[in-house]
């Protein structure tokens, strides 16, 4: 191959986005799209008199092979549009290069050993490292050898006390559903059988006997990624036993909870036993380990507030709690008579939302303060010792460890901050730097505003806007709207490097800190939940609307994003206002809301949303936004880049399978409606970074022609 000169390069930086403007118009016609054929069939179900057709239930099926035949064609189609996009490969390119450097976690210590996760740039898995003293650091594990395509993940690592012994949990496709390896870690050897079929577990280690974990019982019927999970069981595996004979905590037909999860004081003293039936609202259990044939102990016995115990000193607990308190507080109490009766106030609630954690021996409150942390230490008695001063406004991570620690670490970020590790002295609280980041970026081109815009009824929403200096607002720059609103969940600054490659090109990134979230207390929280859950699209709307108002963009180069519950926030708001956006990307997204509870995990989601079985005005409100239900035919949508997973078992896929089917049957502009399936992955934890590049590429290529804008080289 003869080598490119210099000055070749220098001609084809030029001609690039002149050759790529001139075939944007080669593209085939985007009003002439062909879409698969999707049979549609004659199922209807009753809610309280009203009759609701479902055509696409047979995509709920994803072991059919009907269903497999659909995936397959759709995603040819969607790769056949994506190819065309001229500058789509160097979007990937550009991409690749951000991504290729050093990323390193926050260290932890266990036993001897320091550890800590390590990426060398564009391995798909971070690999986990050890290291003793000054020592030079070793793999301890390495989850791209678990599978040859590296789509076996390690979704967590927990060590016994004395950091001798391990249990991970390994993750195939990006499944929530896990197996647990247990492991020596002196000479790495493994201990007895695998764990199979554990789900939304940790595990909390008793000495070296053995450890508790929770799971669901499998699906008997129907598919183990979409058939319904309900009843969570806590249990004990006594190393060198079988499964089959692990003992029964708690949970199952004594004490049926949807959710519940276990951990030990880090004295192992007590064991503490969360249960829920929702995402939001726990009972609280003890149970003193050092007495033999002890009871379990009711703390808290109803669903009403959340609480969790953050540490002891003796018999002495410390509780966190939102009970009469919506932003929390910490609170303390004798685990002989633990009850909310005799509990004793200790930090009392403040006007920001309260995350507590322990290190060092101190106590230390995570604030947030209109979306940005402010961190506080505490001694045990509950008295003030320092403020921790911070990098800047953005989001602190960490400030945990064992009590004789005397240093512990944390990670500080913001939108125009990359992930950074500080090392924390206890006893004079200063910061030191442990590990920056090797990113391509330059903060100082950027700038992050914050700003307040009304919502419909006039609540102030807060609104993160990030940008490159210099940046025109003259209403013609790409912008992408980002949002969550729901399950009691902050969106607070993080630094991403997909979003650098947007705002290198003059984008624009907005995030707005929609009720639903838990940005504001418990209180934020409710109002963007089930009768209420209307608020969460309006505070969207209008952060578009504020957009567009303010000169940021205007709606032919604005794009609404989210995942999860934030793929139900662009389905809702894209089918109420489909005049407002450019370009829509739901991603894995909650849109069926009359049978999401249907599905593995979903009724626990009823505390947010309600569910259509609940009363005849629950299910009507539903059906007036679910966005399956609210898509009208002949209505011009926007251009729609729908992403999901064949191994999404938290939310299905038939999700996205029956709204990509609706969309493109009822689509009456020219905008295309893609869906993209990605095979061998989940939810999203645990993607491997191909996998990760490949899908940022194609919603950036995807968003800037649809926009009819260039993707120009960097000079």
């Amino acid at each position: 191959m003869k080598q490119i000169t210099k000055k070749a390069l220098l001609l084809l930086a030029i001609l690039s986005p002149l050759l790529a403007e001139a075939q944007l118009n080669k593209i085939s016609n985007k009003s002439t799209m062909t879409y698969p054929v999707t049979k549609e069939g004659a199922v209807k179900d009753n809610y309280f008199g009203t009759e609701v057709s479902d055509p696409y239930r047979w995509l709920e099926d994803d072991r059919s092979e009907e269903t497999k035949a659909w995936v397959v064609a759709q995603n040819a189609v969607t790769q056949k549009y994506m190819a065309q996009i001229p500058y789509r490969n160097l979007i990937k390119a550009r991409l690749t290069h951000l991504m290729n450097y050093e990323k390193y976690s926050q260290p932890f210590k266990k036993g001897a050993y320091t550890y800590f996760y390590k990426n060398t740039g564009l391995q798909n898995q971070s690999v986990l490292y050890r290291q003793k003293g000054d020592q030079e650091a070793e793999i301890f594990l390495d989850p791209n050898t678990f599978s040859k395509d590296a789509t076996t993940s390690m979704a967590s690592i927990d060590f016994s006390k004395d950091g001798s012994l391990c249990a991970y949990q390994l993750s195939a496709g990006g499944s929530d559903w896990t197996n647990v390896v247990v492991m020596k870690t002196t000479d790495k050897t493994i201990v007895g059988d695998a764990l199979i079929d554990v789900k939304f577990s940790g595990i909390a280690w008793h000495g070296n006997e053995g450890f508790y974990y929770s799971s669901y019982d499998k699906p008997k019927e129907g598919s183990e990624l979409s058939g319904l999970t309900q009843y969570h069981k806590l249990y004990f595996h006594k190393l060198g036993t079988d499964q089959k004979d692990d003992v029964l905590i708690f949970g199952g037909e004594k004490t049926p909870r949807r959710y519940v999860g276990a951990e030990l004081t880090e004295d192992e003293h007590y064991l503490i036993i969360s249960a829920a039936n929702t995402t939001s609202g726990n009972e609280l259990y003890i149970k003193d380990l050092k007495e033999p044939g002890s009871a379990i102990i009711s703390v808290v016995d109803n669903f009403d507030q959340n609480h969790s115990v953050v540490d002891n000193v003796g018999t002495k607990l410390y509780i966190y709690t939102n009970l009469k308190a919506p932003n929390g507080r910490i609170v303390t109490v004798d685990a002989a008579d633990p009850k909310p009766a005799n509990w004793k106030e200790l930090i009392k609630e403040t006007a920001n939302v309260l995350t507590p954690s322990t290190g060092g021996g101190k106590l230390f409150t995570n604030y947030i303060v209109d979306a940005v942390t402010k961190v506080l230490q505490y001694d045990m008695n509950g008295k003030l010792e320092h403020e921790i001063e911070l990098p800047g406004l953005g989001t602190a991570i960490g400030f945990s460890s064992k009590k004789h620690e005397k240093e512990l670490f944390y990670t500080f970020t913001s939108y125009v901050y990359p992930t950074t590790i500080f090392k924390y002295d206890v006893a004079n609280g200063k910061s030191t730097l442990y590990k920056k980041s090797g990113v391509d970026f330059d903060p100082l081109q950027y700038e992050s505003k914050q700003f307040f815009y009304a919502s419909k009824d006039g609540t102030k929403v807060p609104i993160i806007i990030t940008y490159k200096k210099g940046t025109p607002l003259n209403g013609k720059n790409p912008t992408v709207l980002y949002g969550y609103g729901g399950f009691n969940i902050s969106l607070t600054p993080a630094f991403s490097t997909s979003v650098v490659a947007l705002l290198e090109q003059g984008g624009i990134y907005a995030v707005a800190n929609l009720r639903g979230g838990g940005e504001y207390g418990e209180q934020w929280h409710l109002a963007g939940t089930k009768l209420q859950k209307q608020n969460v699209f309006d505070d969207f709307i209008a952060a578009a609307e504020y957009l567009i108002d303010q000169k940021y963009t205007a709606k032919e180069y604005l794009a609404s994003m989210g995942g999860s519950n934030g793929g139900l926030l662009v389905g809702a708001t894209m089918a109420q206002r489909p005049d407002l956006f450019k370009v829509t990307f739901p991603a894995v997204g909650v849109l069926d809301m009359l049978r999401y509870h249907k599905f593995t995990s979903g009724a626990g989601w009823a505390y947010d949303y309600g569910t259509s079985e609940d009363s005849e005005r629950m299910f009507e409100y539903l059906y007036k936004y679910s966005p399956v239900h609210a898509l009208k035919p002949g209505v011009a949508y926007p251009a729609t880049l729908i992403t999901t997973a064949d191994h999404d078992d938290r939310v299905v896929p038939a999700h996205s399978f029956k709204f990509a089917a609706t969309l493109q049957k009822d689509q009456g502009g020219d905008a295309p409606v893609l869906i993209s399936i990605q095979t061998n992955a989940g939810h999203g934890a645990g993607k491997p970074t191909d996998k990760a590049i490949e899908e940022i590429a194609d919603k950036w290529a995807f968003m800037f022609y649809n926009m009819g804008l260039v993707y120009k080289p960097l000079q």
